[in-house]
């Protein structure tokens, strides 16, 4: 029986290659994050060890492989799992096989990185983790290219992005007053969490362009997202405007994969034929033979539990008290997203410094530790990171934000204290590079990018201004051989 009349997206094979590879190319990159931060962040002596974790939660509220046994080489052997099977569907390897292949190899990544963000605490609180676990589970059923790619699973991943963006779009219109008066990005491209290189450029554009951003904003997640469910090709151009968009996040900042898996999610409203209309060269086939029955059902009853699951999600995009970044469910499945539904207008960073001297008066000599990806030193050009995520980084933003949760940054002195290699790790410098510091304290910035004319003269790109004492000096003591 013939089902691609009505279940088979023959015109979506390009989309599938890309939601497929791209989503696969990010699930590398986080894993290989985990290998890299995790042991130090969250394992067995991290500053918020998941063993202490494990003990308090449950397998029902934070379903996770971890529960049967946690350590630090368990861990890296998940990662490294994870990473090359994520690599191998990168490269398109299952999807020549079955189309149970390419599912099997997607939901063990699923398995495997929400094991990870389910022990993640707040190293793993961010919107895009949610999202990248989401997706993983959504693409396992696009299949290979021995089906056609379902519909159904097209739509729903275009439901997806309608929930990432107009769910954002919303938190910004119930939120800061900044992004009615149109004046958000007077601030933003400053005070985001982690600019990079472009940042100060786009900073010192004049104000009309700035409102003009804010206004290019709300058109692109308030009305472009209900054009993904028109007919071609006005479902393509409402993608490609998304993808445009999320490219400029791109250039002006370091938000993780946030916006590379918003991008490869958009390829879901693309269709082969209006690639071909654009490039009559492209060659996608568009002719399947007809599904297996028990595929079908297997999509169609997947689509079922998704769209059961989205219930919530829809009513908390309409509701007065919209959540912004919420899971109603422990698998991390049909999301609420959103971001930046207040723009901070001044940018405070908090600089830990050690020194060697015995007693920490206003003698002792003060080193910096300078952080890989957040603002430290007023020379240092703003790097570029992303897509990869510096989750100790990020936390420093949010800790200068005011965060209530200092646990981990109590434990983050003392292991410069100790002088803790792991952790030293995470860190783009180490200024006590043969003995750890006697001594460390944490001070308060105001910082701000640098005019033109200070750029040209002193060669720094911001200037900051002290605030006071975070934490004053601290040491571990003669009980530690101090």
């Amino acid at each position: 029986m013939d089902w691609t009349g009505w279940f088979g997206g023959d015109d979506y094979e390009f989309a599938r290659e890309v939601l497929q590879r791209g989503t696969a190319a990010l699930y590398v990159v986080a894993f290989v994050s985990a290998v890299n931060q995790f042991p130090a962040l969250l394992g067995e002596r991290g500053l918020l060890p998941a063993p202490a974790f494990l003990r308090r939660a449950r397998f029902q509220d934070f379903p996770s492989i971890f529960h049967w046994r946690y350590s630090d080489r368990l861990l890296l052997a998940v990662s490294w799992t994870g990473a090359v099977v994520a690599a191998a569907l990168m490269l398109g390897l299952p999807q020549l096989g079955p189309a149970w292949l390419p599912m099997l190899a997607f939901l063990v990544l699923w398995a495997l990185y929400l094991s990870i963000v389910n022990i993640g605490q707040t190293f793993y609180g961010f919107g895009w983790e949610s999202l990248l676990v989401e997706a993983g589970f959504v693409v396992a059923f696009l299949g290979s290219s021995d089906v056609a790619p379902p519909i159904l699973i097209i739509f729903f991943l275009r439901w997806l992005l309608f929930r990432l963006e107009f769910g954002a779009g919303m938190i910004k219109i119930r939120g800061g007053s900044e992004w009615r008066d149109l004046t958000a990005m007077y601030y933003h491209h400053e005070t985001q969490p982690m600019p990079n290189p472009v940042s100060w450029f786009a900073h010192h554009n004049p104000r009309w362009f700035h409102r003009c951003e804010v206004l290019g904003n709300h058109f692109v997640q308030l009305v472009v997202p209900f054009f993904l469910f028109a007919p071609q090709p006005v479902a393509s151009i409402a993608a490609l405007l998304i993808i445009g968009s999320q490219f400029f996040l791109v250039l002006t900042g370091n938000f993780s994969w946030l916006n590379w898996i918003t991008i490869v999610i958009a390829f879901a409203g693309i269709s082969d034929g209006v690639l071909r209309a654009v490039f009559p060269w492209a060659g996608f086939s568009g002719r399947f033979d007809a599904d297996p029955v028990w595929w079908v059902v297997l999509v169609v009853t997947a689509f079922l539990f998704l769209a059961v699951l989205s219930y919530r999600p829809l009513r908390n995009l309409f509701a007065r008290r919209q959540l912004m970044n919420a899971s109603f469910n422990r698998y991390h499945l049909v999301n609420a997203y959103g971001a930046f539904g207040t723009i901070t207008r001044e940018r405070n960073e908090v600089v830990i410094e050690g020194t060697a001297d015995e007693v920490p008066d206003g003698d002792a000599v003060w080193h910096a530790y300078d952080f890989a990806g957040k603002p430290g030193d007023p020379a240092r050009m703003p790097p570029q990171v992303a897509p990869y995520h510096l989750r100790l980084d990020w936390l420093m933003w949010f800790l200068a934000l005011g965060s209530r949760d200092t646990r981990w940054f109590e434990v983050l002195l003392l292991r410069l204290l100790e002088g803790d290699r792991r952790t030293l790790r995470l860190l783009r410098s180490n200024p006590f590079p043969d003995d750890p510091p006697r001594w460390v304290r944490a001070r308060l910035y105001l910082y701000r990018f640098s005019t033109r004319q200070e750029r040209r003269e002193q060669h720094v790109w911001w200037v900051r201004e002290p605030l006071g004492l975070v934490v004053a000096p601290v040491t571990l003591g003669p009980s530690a051989g101090r």
